[in-house]
């Protein structure tokens, strides 16, 4: 789904997404990423929900956002909350959506002037992707 581009054009904004991957500011990614609005996306090293760890989250933190939009691949699933700790920790909200819905939620987040971070899991095995 191709997205309209609005006044926040100077931030990292989702401008498209689909099963297989987003599309920041015209720019594809077809692999697991974080984006914060200020900053470039870093690619981040998760291959699969399952594979996420707590040191995922505290590398998150260490960006200080006000909030955490994870977006889980193709379904919606919950984090365990030993994971997330860190989070909670330094009273950093964590939202869990699928992919779809985290871009979208994202973008509205930012137009409000939240420090937010998009965290995008695209898994790495092809057969997940098409059994969904």
């Amino acid at each position: 789904m191709k997205l309209h581009t609005t006044k926040i054009q100077q931030y990292q904004t989702v401008t498209a997404y689909d099963d297989r991957g987003v599309q920041i500011n015209t720019t594809r990614y077809e692999h697991s990423l974080l984006v914060l609005p200020e900053t470039a996306p870093v690619i981040w090293p998760v291959s699969s929900f399952e594979a996420i760890t707590a040191e995922h989250f505290a590398y998150i933190a260490s960006t200080r956002p006000d909030i955490v939009i994870l977006g889980t691949g193709l379904r919606q699933h919950f984090v365990h909350p030993k994971l997330t700790a860190v989070l909670m920790e330094r009273r950093i909200g964590l939202e869990c959506m699928n992919n779809q819905a985290a871009c979208r939620t994202y973008n509205i987040l930012i137009t409000e002037g939240r420090k937010v971070v998009l965290a995008l899991i695209f898994s790495t095995d092809k057969e997940t992707v098409q059994d969904a």
